[in-house]
């Protein structure tokens, strides 16, 4: 087809016809909001890296759950910011049945029994160095040792399913990671709770504000040795294939806006859900920028997640949340020019 036969601005005149050729769609519905539990109560303490974002107690995280169900969110996300105190070498707090991250579910699961609870199953917020497991001796190969932590990833997993845990996030990317927490799980009778697993979790420097809202920052080292190099767009695909293998539920591609090409590839590659991670520096970025007037926020909120949904992701976790479900809430849906 060929103007002036063809003028593609036909379907474009109005929102009505607009709308009936739209080919992505954004709702609350493929929303997973991130929430950051911290010790006290009546606790909501701003991340200064990510503006309009706080860690909070068990009660303001099921006030944070409730609004999000009252947005039309379908899921959280929990992550356990402990005191100083409470870590250690392993991070044996991640397992604690006491922990954070089991208190807010349990309570969320309480409180809002609709609510689809995802716990992140992982050791940096626990541990006093900052890895995601258990790191080896001097001279080992790598900074963390994959199969020692794969032990106590087992028992964050059944800890997390008997605090309510819908879904078991791990996100350490250690070799086998989903078959120990499936296996685990299976033999202690929770075969019915799902694996979201970080399958292609990249090594990305925008991850720096989470770092700070979740204390993880390492305390030597690297993680590159376990993250996907930043190059690599087939490995991602070998991983997804291993986690499909090994009984994923859904795959995850973290970050997203950075990674949509291999979000695109993903789906193309499997038919489970895909999540992609839309991370901490990408929201921060919009941030600093709406704060110096150089964008529309509200604008580039609705066009970043819409891209992540067009690359192919299913569900999408994002600070944005809250705000995007509010914007769509309002009939702003459609980019204004």
């Amino acid at each position: 087809m060929q103007y002036p036969e063809y003028r593609p601005r036909r379907l474009r005149r109005r929102e009505g016809l607009r709308r009936l050729v739209r080919e992505t769609s954004l709702s609350p519905d493929h929303f997973i909001y991130p929430i950051f539990v911290c010790p006290g109560r009546g606790v909501r303490r701003p991340i200064e890296s990510m503006p309009g974002q706080v860690q909070v107690s068990v009660d303001e995280a099921v006030a944070e759950a409730q609004e999000c169900l009252e947005l039309g969110i379908p899921a959280v996300l929990l992550f356990g910011v402990p005191d100083d105190k409470r870590k250690d070498a392993v991070g044996s707090e991640a397992w604690n049945d006491g922990g954070l991250v089991q208190q807010a579910g349990r309570a969320i699961r309480k409180a809002c029994p609709e609510m689809v609870v995802a716990m992140d199953a992982c050791f940096d917020e626990y541990t006093t160095h900052g890895h995601c497991g258990v790191v080896m001796p001097e001279g080992g190969w790598g900074d963390v040792d994959n199969d020692a932590t794969l032990e106590n990833l087992a028992r964050v997993a059944v800890s997390q399913a008997k605090a309510g845990a819908d879904l078991i996030a791990p996100s350490g990317m250690m070799d086998g990671f989903v078959s120990v927490v499936r296996e685990a799980l299976d033999e202690a009778g929770y075969d019915h709770v799902a694996i979201l697993a970080y399958s292609a979790k990249y090594a990305s420097c925008f991850y720096g504000p989470f770092r700070q809202a979740a204390g993880t920052a390492p305390g030597f080292g690297h993680r590159r040795t376990y993250q996907l190099d930043p190059a690599n767009g087939h490995e991602a695909l070998r991983e997804v294939s291993l986690d499909v293998s090994e009984g994923a539920d859904i795959v995850m591609v973290k970050p997203a806006l950075l990674y949509l090409d291999v979000v695109a590839a993903v789906r193309q590659h499997t038919d489970l859900p895909v999540a992609a991670y839309n991370v901490s520096g990408e929201y921060a970025m919009l941030k600093a920028a709406a704060e110096r007037g150089w964008l529309d926020y509200d604008r580039a909120v609705l066009e970043t997640l819409l891209s992540i949904r067009r690359a192919g992701a299913d569900m999408i976790i994002t600070y944005h949340a809250k705000e995007a479900a509010r914007l769509l809430r309002a009939g702003q849906g459609e980019a204004r020019s």
